[in-house]
């Protein structure tokens, strides 16, 4: 497999757990060091760590059913050892509200950029995720 391909699967997988709900996954394929950032398109909107990042996503995902995303026009770009990835990113699906029994339709039309590190295997390092507001 290419690290091109290598790449767009472990992007893949982040969103994959949305849609599979096996959050386990998402452990595997961020890089678990004081080095790793990510900013999101939902609050909070501070600078996150590897703890933060994976616990807000875990928590996205649940909370969020009929999810599906697509990945459009991504460009990676290869240097050695690092990778960047920028990308526009369609998210649908249902916010649900267990407490009150509500949910909500979304549609995130948005653009991402992931940088990704061989740590021994492909790691996204930092993750930026942005609303394109239409």
């Amino acid at each position: 497999m290419s690290d091109n391909e290598e790449i767009i699967n472990v992007i893949e997988t982040l969103f994959e757990s949305g849609i599979s709900k096996d959050l386990t996954k998402l452990k595997e394929i961020h890089l678990d060091d004081s080095k790793f950032s990510s900013f999101s398109d939902l609050p909070p909107y501070d600078l996150k760590d590897y703890k933060t990042t994976i616990e807000l996503e875990e928590l996205r995902f649940v909370s969020i059913s009929d999810y599906s995303y697509e990945i459009k026009n991504p460009k990676i770009s290869v240097f050695g050892d690092t990778a960047v990835v920028a990308m526009e990113l369609i998210q649908k699906g249902m916010l649900v509200d267990n407490k009150a029994f509500t949910g909500e339709h979304m549609t995130i039309n948005g653009r991402a950029t992931f940088v990704l590190v061989k740590h021994p295997t492909w790691k996204i390092a930092h993750i930026h995720l942005s609303k394109i507001e239409v």
